[in-house]
């Protein structure tokens, strides 16, 4: 799932004295040391996966090198970062979403950096005014179907339509609880049918068989049609049908799969400087590099999420078959944090009992 990209030689004092015409950025401290030798540890998700030779990339331009450090999912990731507020362990974050986002907020766990780069990215992504984080990538979790598996009725046009008697036990979604995916479809079912309506939506698609897993790859390689099983609905993302296409085994023309574009909800990753870390400046740099195009373009074909730099170019695997929602199903990340227990409880009681 990698390739190999060349590396852009720029010189570090230009990129000093970019980096330091940032408007409200993180200057170098006057008696900070030079770059040359220093080292940044970024603390990550488990699904960050970059090109061989993009951080080393970054070393060049800078003489800093990154450490990576996988911290599990985001969930975990927020968490460890949370009990670590203040004293963390590295000194930038990337792969907090706009579902945990306002509990790192809370927990003051980022210092402020307005990147240049933010001048690509559409005002829509940047959900901190205070520029605590950056936002790196966009995705949305969507309905996905097998196109071939759902007989004279064709796909459902709207998210209501799951739980009509025609796909009866066809839908499978993960846990909210235990799954980002599936956290990120409870929300979208509460973002439109209202508090109100969410719980007797949930007793409808129960009513009609909804299958429930633990996570993502339980889902769709158990239960849905691409691991050989029965169910031709599944929660995953938009850029799940360019990823069919790119690793199908013999090569097809097109996707089997397909979106159900009203069941999208918009995910954003962020990165932020940690407080705490004894290098900011640096850190600074390292925002700014992955704001910048090389590592937006390496963003699609190796964490199958869409950059936010909007002056980058898709694969045109997801330009034809992967579009992200025209009108996704959002929701705050402030009312995210202060209903995620009691959604989540009341949930489990009308799936699980």
């Amino acid at each position: 799932m990698t390739r190999s990209r060349s590396p852009i030689l720029i010189g570090f004092v230009s990129l000093v004295l970019v980096a330091s015409a940032c408007g409200e950025s993180v200057a170098r401290p006057a008696n900070s040391r030079d770059d040359q030798g220093a080292k940044l540890r970024l603390v990550t998700h488990e699904s960050f996966v970059v090109s061989d030779g993009l951080l080393e990339s970054f070393t060049i331009e800078t003489g800093i090198e990154v450490e990576v450090l996988a911290a599990g999912d985001a969930g975990e990731l927020v968490s460890r970062a949370v009990l670590t507020a203040g004293d963390p362990e590295g000194d930038v974050l990337f792969g907090i979403d706009n579902t945990f986002l306002q509990r790192g907020l809370d927990a003051d766990l980022f210092e402020p950096h307005e990147s240049d780069g933010l001048s690509n990215v559409p005002d829509e992504f940047e959900l901190d005014p205070q520029h605590r984080v950056s936002p790196i990538d966009v995705s949305d979790v969507c309905v996905n179907y097998w196109v071939d598996e759902l007989g004279p009725d064709g796909p459902p046009e709207a998210l209501a339509d799951l739980a009509s008697p025609i796909y009866a036990s066809q839908f499978v979604t993960e846990n909210p609880e235990s799954s980002s995916p599936g956290f990120a479809f409870l929300l979208a079912t509460i973002a439109r049918f209202g508090e109100d309506g969410w719980e007797q939506y949930w007793q409808d698609l129960v009513d009609n068989g909804v299958a429930i897993t633990s996570g993502w790859s339980e889902a769709y390689y158990d239960e849905f049609v691409a691991g050989g099983g029965e169910r031709s609905l599944v929660t995953s993302y938009a850029s799940s049908p360019p990823a069919e296409l790119i690793f199908a085994d013999p090569p097809v023309d097109e996707p089997p799969t397909a979106v159900l574009l009203d069941s999208c909800f918009r995910q954003i990753e962020f990165a932020g400087i940690l407080r705490g870390t004894e290098l900011p400046f640096e850190a600074s740099l390292l925002i700014d590099f992955m704001l910048g195009e090389d590592f937006q373009t390496d963003i699609p074909l190796n964490m199958f999420v869409y950059p936010v730099n909007d002056q980058v170019l898709l694969p045109p695997q997801f330009e034809e078959f992967g579009p992200l929602a025209e009108d996704p199903i959002t929701m705050s990340p402030a009312a995210i944090e202060a209903g995620r227990l009691d959604w989540t409880e009341r949930w489990h009681e009308i799936v699980l009992g």
